[in-house]
């Protein structure tokens, strides 16, 4: 990827509100790392138009055949009384609905030539066939540069517009984190291991250091070969193991955490989640927030935080913000940093509560920026 295409990568939501601007007209291809939300843009299109149908379009599962197929036993008469065979388009498509939709081309860069080129008309003209295709359409694909087989032909390129989608940096993936039920515990190794998980393998410039060792084994590069690695996407797979550890043993969950992002990985995050014990409970901070136990470590603190900010709730954020206050400085600014994004699904609990306002009043420089 040209430095000019890193400058100018983008996040998923500037992505979003630029098809909601022209993707009824034009067409976007979006290129980007593996596992970084590229097809969730679907979901956010959907939220933003109530009245188009989201349709799916996997393109690595189709061949020539599997666009449009004859209607069977019907021939058609044309107003000269010439006969033609009508096609039936494929139902991922959305030509069937009777409203308009917002098509997903999904990694497009992947299918065959035949396809690719079937779908050229329904990108640029927005037809298949005799079906006009009402509403908005976009298409994802990977980065060439990662070596999974995503290859565009000059033709194909330009009559779409092309944009590099940025990975999430680390404070957008915790905040997606915290409003999407992601373990605590992982959320907590995010932080703590910040600068590599989200690291690009273009930013690496040599793999390998003198020992022969990967330089970032944590991230997937396409000149070391890794059967699992982290990505978004992986990490979201591991909280899922993770939220299962009290069914699992020891063993059993660090082979699957190291099949989900890795060996490093995952026996790092096995390491990491041995600090739960250094945790209070929820139930003993609502009990009694000046008596339950204060971690011992910056890391299993943030942990603490962060299982706060996704569990709070009205019945026990007065305990909360009591307990808070036992915590070091970095802690307040943890949490409150986190209150602050605006899409924080609990702001509203936590900002609403006048325990947390009385605090936020001693602790103004904390919200120097709202004044």
């Amino acid at each position: 990827m040209s430095k000019a295409s890193n400058l100018y990568a983008l996040g998923l939501e500037q992505i979003k509100d630029a098809i909601l601007a022209a993707g009824d007209e034009q067409t976007t291809l979006v290129q980007g790392h593996m596992g970084t939300g590229k097809s969730s843009i679907l979901k956010m299109l959907a939220a933003e138009l109530p009245d188009h149908v989201p349709c799916y379009f996997d393109c690595t599962t189709k061949d020539l055949g599997d666009i449009s197929v004859p209607k069977l036993m019907a021939i058609d008469t044309n107003d000269d009384g010439t006969e033609c065979v009508r096609f039936v388009p494929n139902e991922e498509l959305g030509l069937h609905f009777q409203k308009p939709v917002i098509l997903m081309i999904d990694e497009y860069g992947k299918a065959n030539r035949a396809v690719q080129n079937a779908m050229l008309r329904i990108m640029q003209e927005r037809k298949l066939s005799h079906n006009d295709i009402k509403g908005y359409i976009f298409a994802t694909t990977n980065l060439g540069a990662e070596g999974v087989g995503d290859i565009l032909l000059p033709h194909a390129r330009n009559r779409i517009s092309i944009v590099t989608s940025r990975k999430p940096s680390w404070e957008e993936w915790i905040e997606w984190g915290l409003n999407n039920g992601i373990d605590f515990v992982l959320l907590g190794w995010v932080k703590e291991m910040r600068d590599v998980l989200f690291q690009s393998f273009e930013d690496i410039k040599e793999p390998f250091d003198k020992e022969g060792n990967p330089t970032n084994p944590y991230v997937y590069h396409p000149q070391v070969p890794m059967t699992s690695f982290v990505t978004p996407r992986s990490l979201e797979g591991a909280s899922r193991w993770l939220k299962k550890r009290d069914r699992i043993d020891d063993q059993t969950l660090t082979a699957f955490l190291m099949g989900t992002i890795g060996e490093r990985g995952g026996m790092d995050l096995m390491t990491h989640t041995k600090l739960v014990s250094q945790l209070p409970t929820i139930e003993s901070i609502k009990k009694d927030p000046k008596t339950a136990m204060v971690p011992s470590s910056a890391a299993a603190t943030a942990m603490v935080v962060l299982r706060a900010l996704g569990a709070v709730d009205r019945d026990w954020i007065d305990a909360w913000v009591e307990y808070m206050n036992r915590l070091d400085k970095e802690a307040h600014g943890l949490f409150v940093n986190h209150v602050r994004q605006k899409n924080y699904a609990k702001q509203s609990i936590v900002m609403s509560n006048k325990k947390f306002r009385d605090w936020a009043m001693a602790n103004n420089y904390l919200f120097a920026a709202d004044k």
